[in-house]
């Protein structure tokens, strides 16, 4: 009999970059201009390694399929349980719909296009569907989605950053990268963006699920966190210095950042860059794909453990896929784009995804808390990987990330003056997240209610 393949150090890091690195955040975290080369070291300090590291001891020490969910639920109770999977699938359809908008204006871009409202609605709802479409199937994890996703978005960052290095070399650049430059602002702009850097660090409790396949995890894992953050750092900043050799960072688009700096570093619009355009639109549906079936799952197992309604556990007979939660995603999605002629923002992508974004931070809140409390509450469950120090440094580790999440979420939906760029951009912002704490306050307070009821009647027969 062959032995299994162990899950090597190599593999994690890059398991860590391919689900982390998402291309279409690196132009929204580029605006913040040449000061976000320290906000990315800071944060790579003060926020991943302590996420990496907590995320690592949970997801070795509870092995199961609600992940986050599970932790929280387990130290905090159901309702906050049922909060932690609502955000966290809720922001799904939202980020959906985002990637749908700046699908078609990709599009758009490079191949020079002015489409009709409904038309322009039409690409977008054929995005959203054929993505729900496939979500409901077990391609939805096939390694060749992701594999090719992953080619794609380092080749996009690589060519981004190369292409920067000549710019600056033979022509300059369009922002000051001197000393000065690189201080941090404090500036609203800044202030706002701050939120994307912090998206851009989510995901690695996906890789502790290996833990059982390593060698030496207690050793392998704090290496992945550090060579993974690192990598993952480098990527962005390469590519945003490709962004910011080519544009000034007052002039650079959420949206349509990317595609701009290519044809401003290469001359114009050519075929090398409708190669590039049509990569960054597959990563857009790759991503969604390839993210699908966890974030579906949790919802499903949710519903299961009635923490959420009902419609999220139901699954295709034959495949047992979470056809609910897929369906449910589209719908939603849908909606949104939709609706989104009337929200008063220009940059509709950004509207949504700066929502998406403040939704999947919120998911994360709780986890911070719940690795003390587990801590105290539950010593004795056997912990493959433990985050070593004394309570003071944990408590460090706890309380410093959870106080950059609540800061940045803040920065991201309360209009810090009365500009009107600021109340118009925050203001749907705030918006939508109040009504989604409120639809899913309801939901869970509904699926509580059910589970109450079937107690009940477990009890009278």
């Amino acid at each position: 009999m062959m032995e299994k393949k162990k899950f090597r150090l190599f593999d994690a890091v890059l398991m860590a970059v391919v689900v982390i690195l998402v291309v279409e955040s690196a132009a929204p975290a580029a605006a913040i201009g040449s000061s976000q080369f320290f906000w990315w070291g800071l944060l790579l300090i003060l926020f991943f390694l302590p996420y990496g590291l907590i995320s690592a001891e949970l997801g070795t020490t509870y092995e199961g399929d609600g992940g986050i969910y599970d932790w929280v639920k387990k130290a905090f109770g159901r309702r906050w349980g049922g909060r932690v999977a609502w955000f966290y699938w809720i922001n799904f359809p939202i980020w959906m719909a985002s990637l749908a908008v700046l699908f078609q204006e990709v599009l758009s871009q490079i191949f020079q296009i002015q489409l009709h409202l409904f038309v322009t609605i039409g690409i977008q709802l054929l995005f959203i569907w054929v993505v729900t479409f496939i979500s409901c199937y077990p391609v939805s994890d096939s390694k060749w989605i992701l594999n090719l996703a992953a080619f794609a978005k380092v080749a996009i960052m690589i060519c981004l950053g190369v292409l920067g290095i000549y710019h600056a070399v033979t022509k300059g650049v369009a922002n000051d990268f001197s000393g000065a430059a690189l201080l941090p602002k404090m500036d609203i702009k800044s202030l706002s963006f701050l939120s994307v850097i912090l998206f851009n660090f989510l995901g690695f409790e996906v890789v502790t699920t290996m833990a059982s396949d390593m060698d030496n995890p207690k050793k392998q894992i704090p290496q992945s966190i550090i060579y993974g953050g690192i990598l993952i750092a480098f990527f962005y900043l390469f590519a945003a210095f490709g962004m910011g050799a080519a544009v000034p960072a007052d002039e650079l688009s959420a949206s349509g950042g990317l595609i701009d700096s290519f044809i401003l570093l290469v001359g114009g619009l050519n075929p090398f860059v409708v190669i590039i355009g049509l990569l960054f639109m597959y990563t857009l549906a790759a991503n969604l794909i390839s993210w699908s079936l966890g974030v579906n799952y949790v919802a499903l197992y949710a519903a299961k453990n009635n923490d959420m309604p009902a419609i999220f556990a139901r699954v295709n007979s034959k495949n047992e896929m979470p056809v609910g939660a897929s369906l449910l995603n589209g719908i939603i999605a849908t909606l949104l784009v939709v609706a989104a002629p009337m929200i008063p923002n220009e940059n509709i992508f950004w509207a949504f995804f700066s929502l998406n974004v403040v939704a999947l931070l919120l998911s994360y809140i709780m986890m911070f808390p719940a690795f003390l409390k587990l801590r105290k509450t539950d010593p004795d469950t056997p912990r493959p990987f433990k985050v070593p120090g004394p309570i003071w440094f944990l408590r460090i580790l706890t309380y410093v990330p959870f106080t950059l999440l609540v800061l940045t979420l803040i920065f991201s939906v309360v209009p810090l003056d009365n500009s009107p760029e600021e109340i118009s951009g925050k203001i749907p912002v705030l918006i939508g997240t109040i009504l989604v704490a409120l639809i899913g306050e309801i939901m869970i307070k509904h699926a509580g209610k059910t589970l109450e009821k079937g107690v009940h009647s477990h009890e009278n027969n």
